[in-house]
Formats: structure tokens, sequence, C-alpha cells
């Protein structure tokens, strides 16, 4: 994912290390204990707190689910009506997420809206945290970097992967591409309960 801060108010970067530095403190977790429960490395966390680093999604994402709070709470997103029926969007480098599902901890369900790119990397910083994720293609082309692999899924396709392997993925473009991630715990994979029937043969 891109980095481009410029598309969020300076006000909102500031407050996240602060942010994150309090819910850790309340928890009475220490900077070790962190990484070892999200995978991120002590001296990563100490700049987020501190505002040297640059938040981005793949850090968030862990760090929400390990203090159990939304992401959306810990970024500051601004309300945006009854969450009953409208649910708080975060923007984040240009990208729109779209929680949809409220519970704490657990595997987390988000509705993530690309813009056409304005440039497309040649070779992405990949990255690697704890979790497992799922993503599907609802609309637009997905690139997802995946250690060696660079591969292009369309609508329809769907990728899953142990957020341990470094990873990226983002918008080739040429249009709009809009993806239902599912992000959970380490060790978690998806598992279907029901199949469609399969239909009789037809009579000869």
């Amino acid at each position: 994912m891109s980095d481009d801060d410029g598309l969020v108010p300076q006000a909102v970067l500031d407050a996240v290390g602060p942010r994150l530095r309090d819910l850790r403190r309340q928890r009475g977790a220490t900077l070790a204990a962190l990484s070892a429960s999200t995978g991120i490395s002590v001296s990563t966390l100490s700049r987020l707190e501190s505002g040297q680093r640059r938040p981005t999604l793949e850090l968030l994402l862990p760090l929400a689910r390990v203090h159990q709070v939304p992401l959306d709470d810990l970024v500051g997103a601004p309300e945006t009506g009854d969450p009953r029926v409208h649910p708080r969007p975060v923007v984040r480098a240009g990208v729109t997420m779209v929680p949809l599902s409220r519970r704490p901890g657990g595997t987390q369900a988000y509705k993530m809206v690309y813009p056409p790119p304005r440039s497309a990397p040649a070779d992405p910083e990949q990255q690697t945290h704890e979790g497992y994720e799922w993503v599907y293609v609802l609309a637009g082309r997905l690139r997802l970097r995946l250690g060696a692999h660079d591969l292009t899924l369309e609508a329809g396709e769907v990728a899953e992967f142990d957020c341990r392997t470094p990873h990226w993925f983002g918008n080739p473009g040429p249009g709009t591409l809009e993806v239902l991630s599912l992000f959970g715990p380490q060790g978690e994979r998806m598992h279907v309960r029901a199949r469609p029937r399969r239909s009789p043969p037809a009579p000869g």
C-alpha cells in the first residue's frame, strides 16, 4: 500500500502516535510484549508512538486487533452519522476503509476502495506482521505481491495468506479497485460449512 500522507491531514497523523502509546499504557503492556503479540519490531513500535514512523494500514491492523479497538479509533475518524446505519469510513493514503464489523478482537471485516493510481510502483516494499488475511476483489483489479510472487487478481477472485509472509497489495489501475478484506488472528483459516448441492445428472 502506498504512503502518500498528503491525502491525510497532518493533525490526524500526529495524533496516532500518542493514541497508540496511551492504549498500550492503559493495558500495562511493554513495547517488548506488544512486539511479541503483533510481530512488529520494538524499534518500529517506538517510532510509531513518537511520531517518527508514519502509520500504515499494515501496521495499524494488527495493533487494533491486539488492543481490541476498531481501527477508526486508532486514527480518530470523525463520526458520519448513526453508526447503526452508516459505518465510519477511515481514509488512509487515499484508500477508503469501511469497517463492516464492530466487535473488537477476532476477525475484522472491511470494504476497501482504492482510487485509480497516479503511478504504479515497480517494486513496492513488502511488509510482514501477525495475522491471517482474506482478500476478495469486488470490482477492478488488484495487484498482490506475496513473497516472490507477483499476481493480478480480477473481480470475483480471492486470495488468502499468512501475514508473516512478506506482502503488499494495491491498485494497478486503470479504474477504481474495491475489495472485501477479512483480517483475523494468527492461525485462523476460512472454514466452509456449507457447499452448494450438486445437480443430478440430466436423464439420457
